[in-house]
């Protein structure tokens, strides 16, 4: 397994695999498994790549598992971004303040169905820490409720925060936050665990 950030040659194999698990193109009954929302073009890709905010796990030169990261003014081209930055001046973190000059956009994350259970989500995410704590101390993101697969993986195996909630297009969502000068927790016991 290789773990490393983006390259130009990556783009079509990253397309590829968020095709497989777009919520819109999976059934209701996959969809329980995890999904990802936001559909990339070739374009959107190659300038999360420019932005270093691209990382990857690769098996046999097949990517089979991304996480994009990025600055908001990237997002912004998507109106759910920014609608959710609006809500920043609400939300507290413990010892932090969130805006967006101090924190990126974390996600998506999508991890193929039999890479999924093991520790590639935690080995990823520090690739994806390593690379972006430099530029940033807080992470931030929101997960569809629906997706509680996402939730209780970040939660639980990662450490995130729920710091917020809202509303949008009728879908409901969970804001999350994590502090970037913190490791991947190896260990979750002491933590509250979704379960």
């Amino acid at each position: 397994m290789e773990i490393r950030s983006a390259k130009i040659d990556d783009v079509q194999k990253v397309l590829n695999l968020q095709e497989k698990y777009l919520f819109n193109n999976l059934k209701e009954e996959e969809r329980k498994d995890g999904f990802v929302t936001t559909p990339f073009t070739v374009e959107q890709v190659e300038n999360i790549i420019a932005e270093k905010g691209l990382f990857l796990a690769l098996d046999k030169g097949e990517v089979v598992a991304y996480i994009f990261a990025g600055s908001w003014d990237y997002y912004a081209q998507w109106p759910i971004f920014t609608y959710m930055t609006t809500l920043f001046p609400q939300l507290t973190f413990p010892g932090h303040v969130l805006t967006t000059e101090n924190s990126f956009q974390y996600g998506p994350i999508c991890i193929d169905r039999n890479y999924r259970g093991g520790n590639l989500l935690r080995s990823l995410f520090e690739e994806m820490r390593l690379g972006m704590s430099d530029r940033y101390p807080l992470a931030a993101t929101f997960i569809n409720k629906a997706n509680f697969r996402s939730l209780k993986a970040h939660v639980n195996k990662l450490g995130w925060s729920v710091i917020g909630e809202f509303q949008y297009n009728g879908q409901e969502y969970h804001i999350m936050a994590y502090d970037m000068s913190k490791p991947v927790l190896s260990d979750t016991s002491g933590m509250h665990a979704i379960k």
